[in-house]
């Protein structure tokens, strides 16, 4: 019964995440603080079920839009669940962050190259490109890389079919 329990817990969890995302669509429900509420405890809910798409959606929302520090820090851990489990996107966000900096971390290059090529591994274009020119040009903690650069230069060349 604990296993029925279990697949019930999650089919209503799903349920509540799906109505949860269409309201994120509607102005009213998300500028109503006890609606906003519920909608955040589903997504927390669905993101706790190692869903990934659950979890980089939440990670953006508590990123871009979550109040305070803690909200913020746990967007970021939220993303790199996501990325880890190849979300192309949560990987490109985090190597924003990472070459922007954050409260608690300084800006980092060489971590914000670790996510933009997996970023880019996982069909992100735009991760591509950063990635590029980050190579060209080093950062914080990376030294510019003429060999690794160029490795991107022909990824890029054969995603566009050019190569």
């Amino acid at each position: 019964s604990g296993g029925v329990n279990m697949l019930f817990a999650k089919l209503r969890a799903q349920a509540g995440y799906s109505v949860a995302r269409k309201l994120f669509n509607q102005r009213w429900a998300v500028e109503n603080p006890r609606v906003w509420q519920w909608m955040q405890e589903r997504f927390a809910r669905m993101s706790s079920y190692d869903d990934v798409s659950a979890r980089a959606f939440y990670g953006h929302v508590l990123l871009h839009r979550g109040q305070g520090f803690a909200a913020k820090n746990e967007g970021l851990r939220l993303l790199r669940l996501a990325a880890e489990a190849g979300d192309a996107k949560s990987a490109y966000q985090l190597g924003l962050q990472a070459l922007t900096g954050t409260l608690n971390e300084p800006a980092n290059a060489l971590q914000a190259a670790h996510w933009w090529e997996l970023a880019g591994r996982a069909g992100h274009p735009l991760a591509l490109q950063r990635l590029l020119a980050l190579y060209e040009q080093g950062g914080a903690q990376l030294v510019a890389s003429a060999e690794d650069a160029e490795r991107i230069r022909r990824q890029l060349a054969l995603e566009q079919g050019l190569a």
